[in-house]
């Protein structure tokens, strides 16, 4: 099968686990502590692979992963999200309240408020990424995924992460809350929404563009603090194990995907 007839997959790795899913369908495979692997898969209710309009595929691609993950919480026995430390939560606030802090100064300009303001909010999920189970399954999602779609043993990094999405989503970020900040006083809680939702559909835009264009100066450019965090922070190179985790996720993925014929695109 050709790389482009291949269904396009994506993943997301947990502190016991994997989590593949496809356009129609999803799978969790989650090493339990007596050392059985715990397998479900089951259809997507939303699916974000049905909007094709521009700046409305990010946007839902996030209302589908914030859909689909209280469901597989909720049904995979032993599932660990990796958000759920109690030193996560505490590190959130914490980058939160820097990040008003950062707002309210004067001796920045805004742009470089709102630049500094989106790498302190990044530190909880640096903080996160740093646990060497999850980035070692980070990195068995990717050596499972990448091997399905290149038909040949990849490595940890893959050049679809969201981490690649990081660049982007930094300038686009900054540029929007400085509009934002232009904004009345009374609507700015409503423009740094609208701001954010903007930022992550024009990142999601520019991120489809650099995967078309890879060899790009602009596109290597922004990809360059994506692979730099894989390669350093993000992901570890994985167990026999964890692969074998990774790969029971992506294979009972890609059944239901079969089972019902769809292909679809990312």
């Amino acid at each position: 099968m050709a790389e482009e007839d291949k269904i396009r997959l994506g993943g997301m790795a947990l502190p016991n686990g994997v989590l593949v899913h496809g356009p129609t369908s999803w799978a969790c495979a989650v090493r339990q502590p007596d050392g059985t692997l715990e397998v479900l898969a089951d259809r997507k209710r939303f699916r974000a692979a049905e909007v094709e309009t521009p700046f409305l595929r990010g946007p839902a691609r996030i209302a589908e992963l914030f859909a689909l993950l209280p469901e597989v919480r909720r049904r995979v026995p032993g599932l660990r999200l990796p958000f759920e430390r109690p030193s996560i939560l505490v590190g959130m606030a914490a980058s939160a309240v820097v990040v008003r802090l950062l707002r309210g100064t004067n001796k920045l300009a805004p742009a470089a408020q709102e630049l500094l303001a989106g790498l302190v909010s990044l530190a909880p999920a640096a903080i996160t990424l740093r646990r060497s189970d999850l980035a070692a399954y980070h990195g068995a999602e990717h050596v499972s995924i990448g091997t399905y779609e290149h038909g040949e043993v990849r490595e940890k990094e893959h050049e679809r992460c969201g981490g690649h999405l990081v660049g982007p989503l930094l300038l686009t970020n900054a540029a929007a809350g400085v509009l934002a900040n232009r904004a009345p006083e009374r609507y700015q809680g409503l423009a740094r929404l609208a701001a954010a939702v903007g930022s992550l559909a024009a990142s999601t835009e520019i991120f489809a563009w650099m995967q078309r264009h890879p060899d790009s100066k602009l596109a290597q450019g922004l990809s360059k603090p994506g692979h730099e965090l894989q390669h350093r922070l993000s992901t570890a190179e994985p167990s026999p194990a964890q692969l074998e985790v990774a790969e029971a996720a992506l294979q009972a993925c890609l059944a239901l995907e079969h089972e019902h014929g769809d292909t679809g695109t990312d």
